[in-house]
Parts: C-alpha cells; structure tokens; sequence
C-alpha cells in the first residue's frame, strides 16, 4: 500500500515534471473547456472588491488571475502551491499580465496553509483537492482561513453522469490522456496519475457531504460536461 508521504512525494514529482507544459495540457485535454470552467468558477465565487482571495493548488494562477480582476486594488490574491516548478510558472504569467504587482505566491503544503485563521473571504480551489494526501484535512484548513461567511469554491474532475458518456469518457482518460502526456510532457506515468486519481475521488453527493461534515453550509453543486467535473460552493456560518 502506498503511503501518504509517497504519495504527496510522487505527486510533487509530477507536478514539476509537467509544469512547463500545464497550461497547454489542460487545454489540449479539455478542448479548451477548462478555460469556460474557470471563468464559471470566479463567477460562482462572487468575489467583491476589496476581498482576500486564497487560490489553493493554484501553482500557474489561472483562477487567481481572473479573480484579481474581481477583487481590484484594494484586493489581496495569494496563490498557495507545494510545487515551485508551477509557481514559477505562475508568477511568469502574473508578471506578463500585471507586472506581477496583483497576486502574490507562497510555496506550502495545502494541508498546513502558511495564513491565519479567518483571514480570507474567498477560497478558490481548482483542480487540487484530489491531489492532496488527506482531502479533509485541506478542507478543514480552508475552513480555518475562510472568514465567517466566507466561501469555499472548488472546481474538480469528477464523472460522467451518462453511462455510455462515462465509458467513452473513461477510454479516453485511460488510453489517449497519457498517450498525450508522454508525447507533449514526455511524462506518461503523470497523466496516468490523472484518470487514477479522478476514478478514485468522491462523486459529487459525497463530497458534498463531506464538507458538510467538515463544518461547510450552504453548500451546492453545478455539474459541468454532463459531470466530466463540478463547480462546488460551501459557506463558513457566521457563527
């Protein structure tokens, strides 16, 4: 059995291994969908000008970007990312679009954020939780950041909810999504990683519940693609 450790290791590895070409992974493998997904995700966040927003996972700040856009000058966006390869990456791409003055990055552990406690009003989440060695314990961290009524927003991979959809989409995971992987990224084993890690990871209802276990109110759920991922949004209460 692989250990928790090996595991935050190797997925590490991965993430360094295949930075450079992230970006164009995502868009390649989602045919460019990932970019609407993102642009979904910021607008169920609601973010206000003026708010702190914690982008979790968000090494080349995609959603960090967007939703700086939201927040303004008077905004605060940190990106938290363990992989420095991807926060390299990141913090190129906020120098090209901002002069790197608008987001701000930090390299730690999602499981242990380097912020105090009730510090952010949003925390975004994108495509990240699965990765993490301990998914509750991320979002009982989360919890810890987000201020009362502060949201959670968290965009994952999940699984088709037509059955032949999900076997078409479950062939194509399994055979062209490394075979992709090892041609652009030269990485086959990192975008084997990628169906594993998604088949493996709670359904939508399930994971719903289990915010719901780790405090979160409020809480829905917008599939997207027929449920090739979802948008999920859960509240800290106020009291």
């Amino acid at each position: 059995m692989q250990s928790d450790n090996n595991k935050s290791q190797e997925v590490l590895s991965y993430f360094n291994t295949i930075a450079g070409k992230y970006d164009l992974m995502n868009t390649l493998l989602s045919f460019g969908l990932h970019h609407l997904w993102k642009n979904k995700t910021i607008h169920s966040a609601d973010i206000k000008p003026g708010n702190t927003v914690l982008d979790i996972c968000g090494g080349t700040a995609d959603l960090a970007l967007r939703a700086s856009h939201r927040s303004g000058a008077t905004g605060l966006v940190v990106v938290y990312d363990f992989s420095p390869e991807m926060i390299q990456v990141g913090t190129e791409k906020a120098n090209e679009t901002f002069g790197g003055a608008a987001v701000s990055f930090v390299c730690c552990d999602a499981q242990e954020i380097a912020a105090r406690e009730a510090v952010a009003d949003r925390v975004l989440i994108g495509f990240g939780l699965r990765n993490l060695q301990n998914p509750r314990k991320g979002l009982r961290e989360i919890y810890r950041v987000l201020k009362p009524g502060g949201k959670l927003v968290c965009l994952e991979f999940s699984q088709p909810v037509n059955p032949l959809f999900r076997w078409l989409y479950d062939q194509y995971s399994r055979y062209g999504i490394p075979f992709l992987g090892k041609i652009i990224t030269g990485s086959r084993e990192a975008y084997s990683y990628l169906p594993d890690s998604i088949r493996a990871f709670p359904l939508p209802d399930a994971l719903s519940a289990v915010m719901t276990e780790e405090g979160f109110t409020e809480i829905s759920y917008t599939l997207l693609m027929n449920g090739i991922a979802a948008i999920h949004v859960g509240t800290k209460p106020l009291s």
